[in-house]
């Protein structure tokens, strides 16, 4: 019972800090004018400040540090905690933090941000958080440490991009962080890792009053705003190392994988897969894939007529229906099969989108 009440504790006093700040925010930004202008990709047409992921990693960290440094003020046990790869967590996510902010306010260059996503991952990977199973996918189960570890850097830059490459209309990047979220949460809950579980109810709370600035607020009034590079990579870095953790395995115990992988990686599977296949278009197309296009899946909705607000909320339902589908089939199917029924599903999806997007072209 403790535990429920100080994840509850954490997630409220993360949102009550972002609706503090997100204010403060808005204000700062039309003071000096720092705005993500409208241009040919961007959904929207009035120039609207881009600094709300400003409020993520310090909002987080403070509830971090607030809730863990009570329930140590009043002897309370806190399972699972290990300072030590929290402390490297942190390195990692200020200098992303950081590199975000940057970015935000002059630009960076995506290679210097790639450099600083591989460092980042080092420090997650440093601590001994890396990939030493695949949980049966194509009957590998253990994993040799460097390959494991290779794995793992790919895994966080992977997840990291993706998420900053899904925030293209409002509510979309943060909608799906927060349903990745609530649902690794609710898995760090049911193993016992209280300290990842904070994390994940933490994260969440802080980017619930953002969504509702950045999906509801008037940009005409000075009500809106966008999360940036700055959030966008912090939402990565902290799903991913989640995903990661969730994802390992006790081998002195004897154990091969379990469902916990598939299922960490099923509230990802939208912008995971969108990346794969932006990627294999920009390469057929003969387009450099690190270049922006506007061939995302919120992309291909809004050219079928679909308004923003239906693109996102129609997203996040696509979402709910593959992490629904996946925990159905955990106890029945393996996990290769369960990766083949998606992309089946996913390959089905995009195509009836194609034909959507060829008949509005034929009226």
């Amino acid at each position: 019972m403790d535990s429920f009440i100080f994840l509850g504790a954490g997630c409220l006093l993360a949102l009550f800090l972002g609706m503090l700040i997100i204010p403060k925010i808005l204000l700062i930004s039309y003071k000096k004018r720092l705005f993500d202008q409208p241009d040919q990709r961007k959904v929207h047409t009035v120039p609207v400040p881009r600094l709300g992921g400003i409020s993520f990693f310090p909002v987080i960290l403070i509830t971090l540090c607030f809730v863990s440094g009570v329930r140590i003020y009043f002897a309370l046990p806190v399972e699972n905690l290990s300072a030590n790869e929290f402390l490297f967590f942190t390195v990692g996510g200020m200098m992303l933090f950081l590199v975000g902010v940057a970015d935000d306010l002059i630009g960076v260059g995506y290679r210097y941000k790639f450099v600083v996503q591989i460092v980042a991952a080092c420090l997650i990977i440093w601590p001994g958080e890396w990939f030493n199973s695949l949980g049966g996918l194509l009957g590998i189960y253990e994993l040799p440490a460097a390959l494991g570890i290779l794995l793992t850097l790919f895994v966080v830059v992977y997840i990291t991009n993706a998420i900053n490459l899904i925030d293209g209309i409002d509510g979309l990047a943060s909608g799906l962080s927060c349903i990745a979220l609530f649902m690794l949460g609710l898995m760090c809950v049911a193993q016992r890792e209280e300290m990842y579980a904070l994390l994940a109810f933490s994260t969440l709370g802080v980017i619930v009053p953002f969504w509702f600035y950045n999906v509801f607020g008037n940009a005409r009034r000075g009500h809106k705003l966008f999360m940036g590079d700055t959030g966008s990579l912090i939402l990565g870095y902290i799903i991913s190392l989640l995903v990661i953790h969730l994802s390992r395995v006790d081998l002195e115990k004897g154990e091969k994988g379990t469902v916990d992988m598939m299922l960490a990686f099923s509230t990802l599977i939208v912008p995971l897969f969108d990346v794969v296949r932006v990627v294999i278009h920009r390469l057929r197309e003969k387009k450099n894939p690190f270049l922006p296009d506007k061939n995302h899946f919120h992309h291909k909705l809004l050219r079928t007529g679909m308004r923003p607000r239906l693109v996102m909320v129609f997203i996040l339902f696509v979402s709910l229906f593959f992490i629904g589908i996946n925990w159905a089939l955990a106890e029945k199917c393996s996990i290769t099969l369960i990766l083949l029924v998606d992309i089946a599903l996913w390959i089905a999806l995009q195509l009836g989108i194609n034909a959507a997007i060829w008949r509005k072209k034929a009226k």
